[in-house]
């Protein structure tokens, strides 16, 4: 259902039009925002109301983004539709339309789909026609003039034109040159009537043959088209019509082409308007600082469907305006606001109903989140004085008409009829109090072409509404202007007839009468507008919930009136008022009481909270320390396990060296044992031979020396003794395959002397009867291991290696995370058999790879 004109032009909505229409880009856009009316269609407000978001998200992320050089270029498109030829001006403006589209189109549908949705759907239906934007402009030039270019025909005349011209200006210019020029006027060349001519003095006719085409006004002069030049002229014009021709023909087939696509082009130019229009509702947003408002259905339970907050007035300085907080449904259905005049009553009633338009219309509201408002499907407004001396109405009779109206609206009783849209921009009323657009007459009939609907499709202007919708009701100074006892009885029964009908509404009183009904009336809420007396003015604060006094005995004191006249004048009120007056005056006490009981709590509240803050940060503090000191006690833990564990590994590979060397000798045992069985004693045939005689021992053991061989008793092996050291009685003993040092009480030298032939066979014997040394690679790998075994395995390696007699190895870990090489290096660095330890080789694995090098045996 339409909102009512009136209550438009009540709550100023048509300045609301004029402030968004300075914010568009072209006139097709304008007219749009001159033309805009609140929709009470919900899912309608919703969209738009989305829209206008969408918008204000592209201004604040791609400010670059516009419409272009768009023009409305309806009327020219039509004019080239019904067969008209247009001028290169018009066709140049269509070009940059079209241009401008596609630029626009291109740049929305590059956007996310789900973030842009309506916008995507308004670019599809921009004009995307780039054939027909460079034939104009391969025909047109910047000045709107055809360009030689535009067709080989065209070229080819004017080429000819200006070789036409150049001849007949030369031979105009030998004309005045030769010994003619006596017979001119002037020595010059002009134009009459199309040719040229040339000024000739009336007294030498006869000395110059030609045409007359002009005399000046005393008649002393004749413009003379010399016979000579004739044909030149003739020719020179002749070039010029075809020119003209052509041109034209050209503008008519560039025509032809724009009237074939005339109705994408105006589909593409009001897509364009309606774009450009969401782009200023969105920078009208910017300016106000304004939000998109909640459109939320009446519910019924105890919210407020309309809930205003910091709610300011649109058309008041933004920088001086007081916000409000409003709400209103839930709880109540009324709002009863009170207080002195000039104190905000109006402002805030008229904040309410236009910005309710404002949310319907698709604007956003110069609010703060959270906000919200309902779809109304009808907004009645009665606000200022609006007495007609001509119509014989007072204050009180014009407030009543206003109110019977709406009254007969709401029960379904009018035969008003809503007018069309060239009604409404031409035939709405212009109050004293409202400042009414000027539109020109080329205005409305842009307006007229945007929309045309059927009066009788209107449903009637007040009709009451079948489907669920609320209506808002904005009463000012109800019951005013007329005796207050009837006054005030006649404002309850209003009330009361808008409750019964559940309609939504807020109404602006100064009878104390109407405070007690609000106070003891269930879904009705006092307010008011508070008033300082100190300083005699009004903050234009609104607090609901609490009604306002009236002030006028303690402004009176304030100004100086004698105080016997106040109290008089309260000893002279009506008990009843009194008693409302103590009444407020108690509410006044207990909302201050609260105020500070609220205020009170709020500190507590927040010095528990920061309280808590603190000591939710020492928390944290003491888990990280404990964390840190319980990690360094779990890394020393480790580091001793893992010492530990390579002791306990470097002894068992000890014993496990002592126990090989002694499988060693008893397998050479049976090894020398198996040979003396298998050996005859006396080879058949060949003498006995005799052993020679033993030597003579020496009387007197000597000492041990280097090169003696020498038994080592704790692991019963043959060696050679390499070294002696006489302050450590110890010896370093080569056994078989490797090197242990033993001390000398454990050392029985055997027979034979140092370095001779025996000790050298026995020890070769000895040798020779060992097993052989075990086969180890000199390569590592140990990519995949796990870091538990690594110390047990690589060390049982280098053991290996170590007997094998390898110099150096290569530990092949890999890079990765470095974790396998650590803890390599870690082992390394507490095994006695490693000289040292480096990376290998880039060519060998780099840093991958670990070069161990072996100490010498």
């Amino acid at each position: 259902m339409p909102i009512s004109l009136q209550s438009l032009e009540t709550l100023e909505f048509p300045k609301i039009r004029e402030q968004l229409a300075r914010h568009v880009a072209f006139s097709a856009s304008r007219d749009l925002a001159l033309l805009l009316l609140p929709s009470t269609d919900p899912y309608d407000v919703r969209r738009n109301q989305h829209l206008t978001s969408e918008a204000r998200r592209i201004l604040d992320d791609h400010p670059e983004m516009t419409i272009g050089g768009a023009r409305d270029v309806r009327g020219a498109v039509g004019l080239a539709r019904r067969g008209g030829t247009l001028e290169g001006s018009a066709l140049l403006e269509i070009a940059g339309t079209l241009a401008g589209g596609r630029r626009l189109r291109a740049q929305i549908l590059k956007l996310d789909t789900t973030t842009y949705a309506q916008l995507h759907e308004l670019a599809i239906g921009l004009p995307n026609l780039p054939a027909i934007e460079d034939q104009i402009t391969r025909a047109i030039g910047d000045d709107g003039g055809v360009l030689d270019s535009a067709s080989p025909a065209l070229g080819r005349l004017r080429a000819e034109v200006r070789i036409a011209y150049g001849r007949l200006q030369d031979r105009l210019q030998s004309m005045i040159s030769s010994s003619q020029a006596e017979s001119l006027q002037e020595p010059i060349i002009t134009i009459r009537n199309g040719r040229y001519v040339v000024p000739v003095k009336a007294s030498h006719r006869r000395n110059i043959r030609g045409l007359v085409h002009d005399q000046s006004a005393s008649g002393a002069t004749l413009y003379i088209e010399p016979l000579v030049i004739v044909e030149l002229n003739n020719k020179w014009r002749e070039l010029q019509f075809a020119e003209e021709q052509e041109v034209q023909r050209i503008l008519a087939e560039l025509s032809d082409i724009v009237g074939a696509e005339a109705a994408a082009i105006v589909a593409g130019v009001e897509a364009l308007a309606l774009i450009d229009l969401a782009f200023a509702k969105a920078k009208y947003s910017l300016s106000l600082r304004c939000v998109e408002p909640e459109i939320v259905d009446v519910p019924t339970n105890d919210t407020h469907p309309l809930f205003l907050s910091q709610a300011r007035h649109p058309l008041l300085d933004q920088s001086k305006v007081v916000p409000i907080d409003l709400r209103l449904g839930g709880e109540f259905r009324m709002l009863l606001i009170t207080g002195p005049n000039t104190g905000g009553k109006t402002v805030a009633l008229k904040t309410a109903g236009l910005l309710a338009l404002m949310a319907q219309a698709g604007l956003h509201i110069p609010a703060r989140e959270p906000s919200r408002l309902p779809v109304f499907g009808k907004i009645f407004a009665d606000i200022g004085d609006e007495q007609s001396i001509e119509q014989s109405l007072s204050t009180f009779s014009s407030h009543m008409t206003n109110i019977i109206r709406i009254l007969r609206a709401i029960d379904g009783s009018t035969d008003d009829r809503r007018p069309t849209v060239g009604q409404v921009v031409q035939e709405q009323p212009k109050p004293a109090t409202v400042e009414q657009p000027t539109l020109s007459q080329e205005e409305l009939e842009r307006l007229s072409n945007w929309r045309k609907v059927d009066p009788s499709e209107w449903a009637p202007l007040d009709a009451v509404f079948e489907e669920p919708q609320p209506a808002l009701v904005l009463l000012d100074e109800l019951g005013a202007g007329t005796d207050p006892v009837e006054g005030a009885a006649l404002a309850r029964a209003i009330i009361e007839r808008l409750l019964d009908r559940g309609i939504l509404g807020i109404a602006t009183t100064h009878y104390a009468e109407l405070k007690a009904f609000a106070y003891a009336t269930p879904g009705v809420m006092n307010s008011s507008v508070e008033f300082n007396v100190e300083t005699l003015a009004p903050t234009y604060r609104l607090t609901i919930g609490l009604p306002g006094r009236s002030n006028a005995l303690a402004i009176a004191t304030r100004l100086g009136l004698d105080p016997t006249l106040v109290d008089r004048a309260r000893t002279t009120m009506a008990h009843e008022d009194s008693h409302v007056e103590d009444l407020l005056a108690g509410i006044h006490h207990e909302r201050e009481a609260a105020a500070v009981e609220l205020r009170r709590s709020e500190e507590l509240r927040a010095d528990a909270e920061k309280y808590r803050d603190r000591l939710a940060e020492e928390m944290r503090l003491f888990e990280e320390r404990r964390e840190a000191e319980w990690q360094a006690a779990r890394d020393e833990l480790d580091a001793e396990m893992r010492e530990a564990s390579s002791q306990i590994r470097r002894l068992r590979d000890e014993f496990r060296t002592v126990t090989l060397s002694r499988q060693w000798l008893e397998e050479a045992e049976k090894r020398l044992q198996s040979a003396k069985e298998l050996a005859p004693t006396e080879m058949p045939g060949k003498p006995k031979v005799i052993a020679p005689p033993k030597p003579a021992e020496p009387t007197g053991p000597r000492p041990l020396q280097i090169g003696d061989t020498v038994l080592v008793r704790s692991v019963g092996l043959m060696g050679e003794i390499l070294s002696i050291d006489e302050d450590e009685r110890a010896a370093d003993v080569q056994v078989g395959g490797f090197r242990m040092r033993a001390e000398l009480a454990e050392l029985q030298r055997q027979k034979g002397m140092p370095g001779g032939k025996a000790a050298n066979d026995r020890r070769n014997d000895t040798r020779s009867s060992l097993p052989p040394t075990p086969d180890v690679s000199i390569d590592l790998d140990m990519r995949g291991w796990r870091a538990a075994d690594v110390a047990d395995r690589v060390e049982r390696y280098l053991s290996d290696a170590y007997l094998a007699g390898l110099p150096l190895v290569r530990l092949i870990h890999g890079k990765g995370t470095g974790a396998l090489r650590q803890v390599v290096r870690d082992m390394l660095k507490n095994n006695k058999l490693v000289a040292s330890f480096n990376d290998a080789s880039p060519a060998d694995g780099g840093a991958g790879a670990t070069v161990v090098r072996l100490i010498q045996q």
